[in-house]
């Protein structure tokens, strides 16, 4: 039984450092296309309604691509 818990364990703490790992490799990608942007004029509007991403949330993701409302639509 105890070598159950064990690799129940280690499976569950392999499953959550994968997922760490995956999220931060689209945060790298998100970080990436920023300063592309950054280059082009282009940071800080949303990708879908064009309209500018409110500074308070630039501050708090700066990777941010779609403002707060466009961001709500797309997770649903």
């Amino acid at each position: 039984n105890a070598a159950i818990d064990t690799d129940a364990r280690e499976q569950i703490g392999h499953d959550t450092i994968e997922a760490e790992v995956s999220e931060m490799q689209q945060r790298v990608k998100d970080i990436d296309l920023a300063l592309r942007k950054i280059s082009k004029g282009r940071y800080g509007y949303c990708e879908k309604c064009g309209k500018a991403i409110p500074l308070r949330r630039i501050e708090l993701i700066p990777e941010a691509r779609f403002c707060i409302e466009c961001e709500s639509k797309l997770r649903k």
